[in-house]
């Protein structure tokens, strides 16, 4: 006989929080969003943990390196997607990887007796305007001089002009000797008002380029989230399908953290992905697994070895799989049981494995919601894909900018590898539509405005971390008619606009 749940499944927007007491510290401004990412043992911390807790969705119409770069400077984690080609997905790992650093490889490199064109060329490929001049054209080779966007004018030079004749040669050069301090580099950056500064060995060659946007970018953001070597941490989809060819080459790129891209994760395809990352890198490769539901589907992958484990079925905005298929569950009540198995398997092995609630969220509250049910960290693809880094067209319908966001199971992502499950290599039937979302601006803009409401949000329930909001917060569900009454009602809304009624 099938089993049924004694209660029905429920949505965020079916619960309230219910305010705590708040201590005279407990302000928006000393509220830490700190979370772990992937799993860690009892009295450790994790190897990976966001400074807020939003990761952008595993999407094409989402998450690419300019998301990543804009997210992670804010705080968070991009998961650039994997329907692509292997190289096309590991070019842009290594884009955002490149994009600052303190100590960088240079990966501009030129000979002298090439030309202004090759530059241009070099240019377009790696959108970096400096470019070093090495004996060799190579990063480690000696440095001659270096080449920026003021050393040459496109319109009063031929494009076979000779790299040698319009470069600042090394004599004129501002540079710094191998083993300088990064602190002791931002200085000399400063003192001589530098836009970058090499690093060189005894013999002249060269070791490092150091750039002051880097600087300035970590002032700006004080929550800018990065590795050891100050890049910016990035995470990368993968599937069940090509990962003994995908995995390593992200893994080179550098990606920090990967995560499995399923519909569904309950499944023995995804304890093969897991076990052959271990099998060939050990504990050193981080990958996270999903989507799961239940207590059931938490298990099976905390037992396969994944890292943090995803929630949610059917919930996203262009999720169409619970009308398809009929599976799937409300994103509330899967959040709340797998947190409470989570919680119990810690308590027994010692090992804490985060999760993460993807999809169901409609509005900000949401989010705090999620966080107090016990996500640790929430994936999110419509929120993202409103803003000015998400790489989908941004267009006029009917006066309105809107941008296109579509889902990974609609026939315009083809991403079979994510739904089929007879390897056909085509989708069967679509679990996505193709749509629009209102554009939105900047993602630092709104992310910022969300963030303030998770905070404040937070404070009134008495928390200043998330750990101590999923502790003591107060949940309770309420009524369709409690629904309605939370917003505006019994009044006549003005339109600010043009000074109306409506």
């Amino acid at each position: 006989m099938a089993f049924y749940f004694d209660e029905p499944s429920h949505t965020f927007s079916e619960y309230l929080l219910v305010p705590g007491y708040s201590s005279a510290e407990c302000m928006p401004a000393n509220v830490s969003l700190k979370t772990p990412v992937v799993k860690f043992k009892k009295g450790e911390t994790s190897q990976i943990e966001m400074n807020i807790p939003l990761v952008s969705a595993i999407m094409q119409s989402v998450s690419g390196d300019k998301m990543a770069i804009a997210l992670a400077k804010e705080g968070g984690i991009s998961f650039i997607y994997g329907s692509q080609s292997i190289e096309d997905e590991a070019a842009m790992v290594a884009r955002v990887k490149n994009y600052k650093a303190g100590f960088v490889v240079s990966d501009s490199n030129i000979r002298p007796d090439q030309k202004l064109k090759d530059i241009l060329d070099l240019k377009e490929k790696t959108g970096h305007s400096t470019v070093a001049v090495t004996e060799d054209g190579t990063a480690t080779g000696k440095l001659l001089g270096i080449v920026t966007s003021r050393d040459y004018r496109i319109s009063r030079m031929s494009p076979e002009c000779k790299v040698a004749d319009f470069m600042t040669p090394f004599s004129k050069l501002i540079s710094a000797k191998k083993g300088i301090t990064l602190k002791e580099a931002n200085n000399i950056i400063w003192d001589y008002k530098l836009n970058s500064l090499p690093i060189v060995d005894e013999n002249q060659h060269l070791a490092y380029m150091v750039f002051r946007k880097d600087y300035d970018s970590n002032k700006e953001n004080k929550l800018e989230l990065l590795d050891s070597s100050k890049r910016y941490i990035v995470g990368a989809g993968i599937n069940t399908r090509d990962y003994e060819k995908r995995v390593p080459a992200l893994v080179d790129a550098g990606a920090d953290v990967l995560c499995i891209d399923s519909s569904e994760g309950f499944s023995e395809w995804q304890k093969l992905t897991i076990d052959y990352i271990r099998k060939e890198y050990g504990d050193k490769v981080k990958v996270g697994a999903g989507n799961v539901v239940d207590r059931d589907g938490f298990l099976f992958l905390a037992e396969a070895g994944a890292d943090f484990v995803k929630i949610g079925i059917g919930g996203g905005s262009i999720c169409i799989t619970r009308e398809q298929k009929g599976i799937g569950r409300g994103q509330a009540t899967a959040v709340i049981e797998v947190a409470k198995a989570r919680d119990e398997y810690f308590e027994k092995t010692g090992v804490y494995i985060p999760i993460c609630s993807d999809g169901g969220i409609v509005y900000d509250y949401h989010m705090t919601l999620a966080l107090a049910m016990g996500a640790d960290f929430i994936m999110l693809g419509r929120y993202f894909s409103r803003f000015d880094e998400s790489p989908t067209n941004k267009v006029s319908i009917n006066g309105t900018y809107m941008k296109e966001y579509w889902g990974e199971g609609s026939n315009r992502a083809r991403n079979w590898q994510r739904y089929d499950m007879g390897g056909d290599k085509k989708l069967s039937f679509e679990e996505g539509v193709d749509s629009y979302v209102p554009y939105a601006g900047s993602l630092k803009d709104n992310v910022s405005l969300t963030l303030s409401k998770v905070r404040s949000t937070m404070c009134n329930c008495g928390a200043m971390s998330i750990p101590e909001l999923q502790k003591n917060a107060k949940i309770t569900l309420v009524s369709s008619t409690s629904i309605v009454e939370g917003g505006a009602h019994d009044v006549v809304l003005k339109d600010t606009s043009n000074n109306v009624l409506k």
